[in-house]
């Protein structure tokens, strides 16, 4: 007597079923995210340095935060540590260790190189065009849309795509230990486009250095980030921390340059 099999449901994703059939969230996917997302990103910023227009620069953030809502199921968000944090109360620490690693950029930055276009805050504060002869309630002002502004749109952008997504599919591959270095490592390099390759006096630059010592610090700071989220159990935990970084390093573009 013949039996009737139901058919056999594919092994669950972490990707949404859309994408089965082109992708694994493995180290390929996540390199091709960053090739994709990265790339135009890196362009954009240098041709924002050098235009002074960064419009562009916040759809980049927007595109990177909905990235991992585009390809990831419910589960595979939660993977990629996109829910509440298990515990509020380490978010204060990151909070303060956010806060700490900025300043301890400016005050490395001010020993080595003074408020020259070499110190790295001070170049990237070029494009906050704070004039010269702001007084002290119209600076207050501007610093406290910069700051929220700054505090907002990069932290969840960047952390949603590379401690996120991108780390996911590395860590998938390789373990969470290696995943932090690889997504660190891309974090640090696109932030030459921010510092390291500048644009004075209508041409560009290579500060070799400085560049090195800029994604340096970078790479530690996004090793920082990635404790934060582990910290937390969640990817908030590497926000908040990037939060504080942003508006330590705004603060100190604002009044200690």
């Amino acid at each position: 007597m013949a039996t009737f099999d139901p058919p056999l449901t594919p092994p669950y994703s972490d990707l949404r079923p859309v994408w089965n059939r082109f992708f694994t969230l493995n180290w390929k996917f996540a390199l091709f995210l960053l090739i994709f997302i990265c790339i135009p990103r890196f362009i954009l910023v240098l041709n924002a340095n050098a235009t002074g227009s960064y419009g562009s620069i916040g759809a980049i953030m927007l595109i990177s935060a909905l990235v991992p809502f585009i390809f990831l199921s419910k589960k595979g968000q939660q993977k990629a540590g996109l829910v509440k944090p298990s515990n509020y109360y380490p978010l204060l620490l990151a909070f303060a260790l956010g806060l700490m690693a900025s300043l301890l950029l400016h005050y490395a930055a001010q020993a080595l190189y003074g408020s020259g276009n070499e110190n790295w805050y001070a170049y990237i504060g070029r494009s906050y065009n704070i004039p010269a002869g702001i007084d002290s309630n119209d600076k207050r002002t501007m610093f406290i849309i910069m700051a929220a502004t700054g505090m907002l749109f990069s932290p969840i952008g960047e952390e949603f795509f590379f401690r996120g997504l991108v780390h996911t599919g590395f860590q998938q591959s390789w373990g969470s230990r290696k995943a932090s270095l690889a997504d660190g490592l891309a974090f640090s390099l696109v932030h030459l486009s921010h510092f390291g390759i500048v644009y004075l006096n209508n041409n560009w630059h290579f500060l070799p250095l400085p560049a090195t010592l800029w994604v340096t610090g970078m790479f530690l700071t996004s090793l920082l980030f990635a404790y934060c989220k582990r910290l937390t159990h969640s990817i908030w935990g590497a926000v908040i921390c990037h939060s504080a970084f942003n508006l330590g390093m705004i603060y100190c573009i604002f009044y200690l340059l």
